[in-house]
């Protein structure tokens, strides 16, 4: 019998290695108050329809913002008539089929196209102001906020997506410069003492 196919991030797993949802993906634990986290298993679904339609009202989402939907979909507003849906592994092609019927709407998988990061925890605003020129006070960038920017010199989708009662983002990035970005954080973030978290 064939062995499954395993699914792997351009980011390399800290060991402990594990299997989860058909992807690679670190088993490490960690109570560090500052953590970074590979979240590249999670759907990821680019959605491009009216920006005044019938989709558009669905998700009641504006450009530059986020929102969880009933499904527990990450909607996020990221251009003019442009979602990226950000599901859990497996999630998402219910997500896509339950969006409203509208001819002019496109859907495209983005999943192993694109890198995902999580940061969490104190200090990550810090860790961003070194490394991103975007204004990250609580007035500004609120939870729910969603920005292109650089970060580290690379174009970057950012998601403020406080996660426990803790503040968060969310970093997405073309697969290729993942293994970059994480590393990019992970330095930014030394003197905070930050921490690689597995996914969960």
């Amino acid at each position: 019998m064939a062995e499954s196919p395993v699914a792997r991030s351009p980011i390399a797993p800290a060991p402990p290695v594990a299997l989860a949802h058909g992807w690679e993906v670190s088993a490490r634990r960690s109570t560090a108050a500052l953590r970074i986290t590979d979240c590249t298993p999670l759907d990821k679904l680019l959605v491009r329809a009216l920006a005044g339609g019938v989709v558009a009202g669905a998700f009641g989402v504006p450009f530059g913002r986020a929102a969880r939907d009933m499904r527990d979909v990450l909607v996020v507003g990221s251009g003019p008539g442009e979602w990226t849906l950000l599901a859990r592994p497996g999630a998402g092609a219910a997500a896509a089929a339950a969006l409203p019927d509208d001819d002019l709407t496109s859907v495209v998988d983005l999943t192993s196209g694109r890198a995902l990061i999580r940061i969490s925890g104190a200090h990550t605003a810090a860790l961003l102001a070194k490394v991103c020129a975007i204004d990250l006070a609580e007035d500004v960038t609120p939870d729910g906020a969603a920005f292109r920017t650089s970060v580290a010199k690379l174009v970057t989708d950012v998601v403020r997506h406080d996660h426990d009662g803790e503040r968060s983002y969310l970093l997405h990035c073309e697969r290729s410069y993942g293994q970059y970005l994480f590393d990019a954080l992970l330095d930014a973030g030394a003197e905070y003492a930050i921490d690689v978290e597995g996914f969960v």
